[in-house]
């Protein structure tokens, strides 16, 4: 919860958290070092210098350092565990539902975990699904459109056999859908994130949400014009958010085109935790301000009622998360508990 000048607090939502082992003896070839690799320089590149961590404790923080991370340090009242299994790079698997089971396991009304799936694993996989679901009680599920699989680098959500899975999902209860369509991570291919694959399945699936991590970028633009005709596509903004201090008026940039097409209620925060930890986020975008020339292109300052939707009012709707009283709520919803 992170509370204002004025006293104000405000619920806080992590939305794209892992809880991830890239450590030298998990990984199976040099694309696992290669890909953390990446991680670690965006890490370097966008993190204030008196928050960058030591290089042991990126490749492994453990359940511990999450908790101070989110919890403690970072204002989250609530944290999205989204997996990337990447078997083809490491032994393990990176980071999969079960390595993120253990920090719902310390922590269970503060973690929500994901599942996971990919539609190439065929009847497998939905068995798979049906069983980690009966385990573990998924409201939501990942999708990674990148990820090798055999002789497979991706694939897209236009195949039909992604309409099994999300079949399945709507059976088993699941309506939210996870979709990394995002910044590329060496050896992955950038086209297999496409945000151009996003819309087909939003308009097939009206009854479902699918909230697309990193709202595609460097695909931003068409990801807002696909937003703004899918009213059921929600923007996940890690990775975006990131770019708020050593790049301020390329995030600004960003979230007024964000604003202007999807508006304040569709758009999930989220760090990409432990790329980047949600402390320093959430302050600097509390203390963020639009000029004046962007807030006319945004349609909206961001004003306290847009932070607190943006930070966790959003999500906490999307997953049907109590919001404490003692939590600021904009004008509109305490007219609307008024009445």
């Amino acid at each position: 919860m992170y509370q204002t000048e004025d006293g104000k607090k405000l619920f806080v939502v992590e939305g794209h958290a892992h809880l991830w082992d890239a450590r030298q003896e998990n990984r199976r070839n040099r694309y696992g070092t290669t890909f953390i690799d990446v991680f670690w320089n965006g890490h370097k590149g966008l993190t204030p210098t008196n928050q960058i961590w030591p290089r042991d404790r990126f490749d492994y923080y453990g359940v511990e350092n999450a908790a101070k991370d989110l919890f403690e340090d970072g204002y989250c009242d609530q944290a999205i565990l989204l997996p990337t299994y990447l078997y083809a790079f490491y032994k393990h698997g990176f980071n999969t539902t079960e390595q993120c089971s253990a920090l719902k396991e310390a922590y269970p009304e503060k973690v929500i975990l994901a599942g996971r799936i990919d539609p190439r694993e065929g009847t497998a996989g939905l068995d798979q699904l049906e069983a980690d679901h009966a385990r573990w009680g998924f409201r939501s599920v990942k999708m990674y459109t990148a990820e090798w699989l055999g002789d497979s680098k991706g694939y897209s959500l236009k195949e039909d056999s992604v309409h099994a899975y999300l079949d399945k999902c709507r059976q088993l209860g699941i309506d939210i859908i996870h979709v990394h369509k995002g910044p590329t991570i060496h050896p992955l291919n950038m086209d297999a994130f496409d945000v151009h694959d996003v819309d087909d399945v939003a308009t097939a699936y009206p009854d479902l949400k699918f909230v697309v991590d990193h709202c595609g970028i460097p695909r931003i633009d068409d990801f807002c014009w696909i937003a703004n005709q899918e009213p059921n596509v929600y923007g996940g903004l890690s990775v975006v958010s990131a770019f708020i201090y050593r790049r301020p008026r390329y995030f600004a940039e960003m979230m007024c085109d964000l604003l202007w097409f999807l508006g304040p209620d569709r758009l999930i925060f989220g760090s990409d935790y432990g790329i980047y930890s949600p402390k320093w986020i959430v302050e600097k975008f509390m203390d963020f301000t639009f000029d004046n020339a962007t807030a006319m292109e945004a349609g909206t300052q961001l004003s306290l009622d847009v932070k607190a939707k943006i930070l966790g009012l959003n999500a906490a709707r999307l997953y049907d998360i109590p919001v404490p009283d003692e939590c600021y709520q904009p004008a509109e919803k305490t007219a609307e508990a008024a009445e």
